[in-house]
C-alpha cells in the first residue's frame, strides 16, 4: 500500500493494526546516499573494531535523508498453513509546514541518486507528496512555541494578531509606508460601515508591511475585527480582515489553535510510525536499538552463518531470494491481505522499499523453515518465536571485517587476539606492491589500508611478528609495530583528549579568577608602596628595595593577609582587562628588581599542574582547551526483521 502525505492520516490506523497483529515484520529503506566522505570501501578496513566501524559510518552518514521506508507485516494462518502479508511503502520528506518549523538541510550522493533513478524511483513523489516528520527535540520545541502562543491568545485583551511586543500607543510609520497604511485603514472603515460585506482580503504584501498593519490595527481597532494571515498556492502571504463580535472572535481563536495543533500533528507525521514500531557512542546505540527493537534479526548475517554459509554463496537480497527458492529450501506459501496489493517476485521490483521488505520476510521464512528439517521429526513450519532462531537475534552483520562477523547488540563484542597483525606506517608514495615487496620473506600476507600512509598487515604465522618488528628498528622510511602496541598508544591518546567534566571546568575557572584577582591585588600593593618611596628627583629609580618594597615581596611570596585575600575573592574582572593589568604588573616588577618577582616570559613550571589526570597542563596565568568532536546515530542495516 502506497502511503503519501495526502492519505497518511486516513491509513494510519491500518498501519497500527497490522503491526499489532503481526507475528513479525520486515523493514527496508532507500536513502539519498551512503557516505559523504570516502567510499565505504576506502573508509573501512578489515581490522576495524566494532566501535571504530560504528564511528566511521556514523560520521559520514548523518546528513543523508531517508526517502522511502518499507514495512511488511507477516501473520501465520494455521488453518491454511500460509502467511498473510500487509505491505506499506512510505514516501518520506521533511517538508517545513510553516516558517517556525525546522528547515532541514541534507546531502545527496550522485551515485545513489543515479542508481535509484535507474530503478525507476519517483523523486517527484518524494518531494511533492512525502510525509513530513520531526525528531523528538524538534517536536518538543514546536509544541512549546504553540503553548506560548496559546497562553498569549488567552490573555486579557490579547487578540490573534497582536504581537507580544506591540505597544498600546500609535505606531510610528515610515514616510514611504504612510500612504499604504492609510489606504488599508480606509478600506477597513468602509468594511465596518458596510452592511453587506463581512470580510476584506488585502493584496499580498511584504512582511514589513504586514507587521505595520498588525501594529496599526491592534491600536486603532482593539475590538470588532479579526485579523488573520493566509497563504496562496504560490506561497504569497496576505491578510484577511473580518467583522466579528467578541463571541465570534473567541470562536475563531479556538479554530485557529485547533488548526495549528493539527498542523503540528501533521508535521510529526512519519515519526508516529517509528513510535509505533518502537549523539552517542556504540553502547548508547546498542541500548537505543534494543529498546526500540528488542528482538532484531539481520537476514544477511543469518545467511552468512552456519548451517547456511556453506550452501548460500551470495547474500545480496535479490540473489538470496532466488537461492532460497531452490533445493534444499522450500519457498513459503504467502498471500496478501484483502485491500493490500500483492507483489510478484518474478517482476523484481527491487529497490522499492516495500518490496524489499517483503522479500526480506520471505527469505527469513525460508531459512527458518530449513532449520526445522534438522529436528526429529522434521517440522515444516518454524515460528518466529522458536528457540531455533535465538542464536541469530540481536546481531548485525559487519561487512568486510576479517575476524569479527557481527556487532553484538546485547553485550560485549568479540575481541580477537590479532597477535598476527602488524601496524605499518610508510611514505605517501607507497603502493600495495611496495608492501608486498617489504613482507615478501614472510609468505602469504593480507593488507588492509587505513589511510595513505598506514595499513594493517596480517601474517600467516604469529611467531614471525617480532622478526618483522625488529626489521624496522633501523629503517628510515617506515615503521612497524604490533597490533597490541598500536591499540595501546591509541587508547592513551584517547584518554588524554577526553572531555573534561563539569567539575573540572569549574575548578579551572575558579583558579583563573583567583589568579586574575591576586594579580589585581598585587598591582594595588605596588601603586601603594611606590607612592611612599617616590622622591622629588625625577627620571631615576632606586634599584635597592625600600622597606615597603621588601614588604611587598614578602607578601607576594605568600604573606598577603586573610582580609586582603578575601577581598580578591570577590574580584571578577573580565579576562581581557585582568590580563592587561597582569602584563603591566610584570613590567613594573621587572623594573623594580633585576631578577623580577615572577616572570612569565620563562616557563612558570612552579604553577603547572597535571589537571585531573587528563594530561592537560594548566598555568596560573593562561590555559587552553581543545573541543572534542561529537556527532549523531548511524544508519541501520538493510534487510532487518523485528519480531512483534
Amino acid at each position: 500500500m502506497e502511503i503519501i502525505r495526502s492519505n497518511f492520516k486516513s491509513n494510519l490506523h491500518k498501519v497500527y493494526q497490522a503491526i499489532e497483529e503481526a507475528d513479525f515484520f520486515a523493514i527496508d529503506g532507500e536513502f539519498s546516499g551512503i557516505s559523504d566522505g570516502p567510499s565505504v570501501t576506502a573508509l573501512t578496513n578489515g581490522f576495524d573494531t566494532p566501535e571504530e566501524r560504528y564511528q566511521k559510518l556514523k560520521k559520514h552518514s548523518m546528513d543523508f535523508l531517508l526517502f522511502q521506508f518499507g514495512l511488511c507485516t507477516f501473520k501465520y494462518d494455521h488453518t491454511d498453513s500460509k502467511y498473510i502479508t500487509k505491505s506499506f511503502n512510505f514516501y518520506v520528506f521533511p517538508k517545513p509546514f510553516n516558517r517556525s518549523s525546522p528547515d532541514v538541510k541534507f546531502v545527496c550522493q550522485s551515485s545513489s541518486i543515479d542508481f535509484l533513478a535507474s530503478q525507476g524511483f519517483d523523486f517527484n513523489k518524494v518531494f511533492r507528496n512525502g510525509i513530513p516528520y520531526l525528531n523528538q527535540e524538534e517536536e518538543r520545541q514546536l509544541r512549546e512555541q504553540y503553548d506560548e502562543k496559546r497562553l498569549q491568545s488567552n490573555g486579557a485583551g490579547t487578540l490573534s494578531y497582536v504581537s507580544p511586543n506591540t505597544s498600546k500607543c500609535p505606531v510610528t510609520i515610515p514616510e514611504d509606508q504612510k500612504k499604504f497604511i492609510d489606504q488599508v485603514v480606509e478600506k477597513i472603515e468602509d468594511l465596518l460601515q458596510s452592511e453587506e460585506n463581512k470580510n476584506l482580503e488585502l493584496e499580498p504584501c511584504t512582511g514589513f508591511q504586514r507587521k505595520l498593519i498588525y501594529q496599526t490595527l491592534s491600536w486603532k481597532y482593539p475590538k470588532g475585527i479579526h485579523v488573520d494571515t493566509l497563504e496562496t498556492e504560490k506561497k504569497e502571504r496576505y491578510i484577511v480582515i473580518s467583522k466579528v463580535d467578541e463571541e465570534e472572535r473567541k470562536r475563531r481563536e479556538q479554530q485557529k489553535l485547533a488548526k495549528e495543533q493539527e498542523e503540528l500533528n501533521d508535521a510529526v507525521g512519519f515519526s508516529r510510525v517509528i513510535h509505533a514500531i518502537a549523539n552517542s557512542d556504540l553502547n548508547e546505540f546498542k541500548e537505543m536499538t534494543t529498546c526500540v527493537f528488542p528482538r532484531l534479526l539481520d537476514t544477511k548475517l543469518m545467511a552468512s552463518t552456519q548451517p547456511f554459509k556453506d550452501i548460500i554463496n551470495n547474500t545480496s537480497l535479490a540473489e538470496l531470494e532466488k537461492r532460497l527458492k531452490e533445493t534444499p529450501f522450500n519457498p513459503p506459501k504467502v498471500e496478501s491481505a484483502e485491500g493490500f496489493p500483492s507483489y510478484d517476485t518474478a517482476t523484481e521490483q527491487l529497490h522499492e522499499a516495500g518490496y524489499d521488505a517483503y522479500i526480506t520476510g520471505l527469505c527469513f521464512i525460508s531459512m527458518a523453515n530449513y532449520l526445522g528439517s534438522f529436528l526429529s521429526p522434521p517440522k515444516i513450519h518454524v515460528s518466529a518465536r522458536s528457540k531455533l532462531i535465538e542464536p541469530f537475534f540481536n546481531k548485525l552483520f559487519l561487512m568486510r571485517v576479517m575476524d569479527i562477523p557481527y556487532l553484538n547488540l546485547e553485550g560485549p563484542d568479540l575481541q580477537p587476539k590479532r597477535d598476527h597483525v602488524l601496524h605499518v606506517t610508510f611514505p605517501k608514495e607507497w603502493k600495495t606492491s611496495d608492501l608486498y615487496q617489504l613482507f615478501s620473506a614472510f609468505g602469504n600476507i593480507q593488507i588492509s589500508w587505513i589511510d595513505d600512509t598506514s595499513a594493517f598487515v596480517s601474517l600467516s604465522q604469529p611467531e614471525q611478528v617480532q622478526i618483522a618488528v625488529n626489521t624496522s628498528k633501523y629503517a628510515e622510511s617506515y615503521r612497524i609495530q604490533t597490533y597490541a602496541d598500536y591499540v595501546g598508544k591509541k587508547h592513551e591518546e584517547k584518554q588524554s583528549k577526553r572531555k573534561w567534566t563539569e567539575d573540572t571546568w569549574q575548578e579551572v575557572e575558579r583558579k583563573r579568577l583567583n589568579t586574575q584577582c591576586i594579580s589585581y591585588a598585587l598591582q594595588n600593593h605596588y601603586y601603594h608602596t611606590n607612592s611612599l618611596t617616590a622622591t622629588s628627583t625625577a627620571g631615576k629609580r632606586n634599584l635597592s628595595p625600600s622597606p615597603e618594597e621588601a614588604d611587598l615581596e614578602a607578601r607576594i611570596s605568600g604573606e598577603i593577609s586573610d582580609t586582603e585575600f578575601e577581598q580578591t575573592e570577590s574580584c571578577a574582572e573580565p579576562l581581557s582587562e585582568g590580563r592587561k593589568k597582569s602584563k603591566k604588573l610584570k613590567r613594573m616588577k621587572k623594573d623594580l628588581s633585576p631578577a623580577g618577582f615572577l616572570s612569565h616570559t620563562e616557563p612558570c613550571t612552579d604553577e603547572l599542574e597535571n589537571y585531573s589526570g587528563t594530561g592537560s597542563r594548566l598555568c596560573g596565568c593562561c590555559w587552553r582547551t581543545s573541543a572534542l568532536p561529537s556527532s549523531p546515530l548511524a544508519q541501520g542495516p538493510r534487510g532487518i526483521l523485528q519480531e512483534q
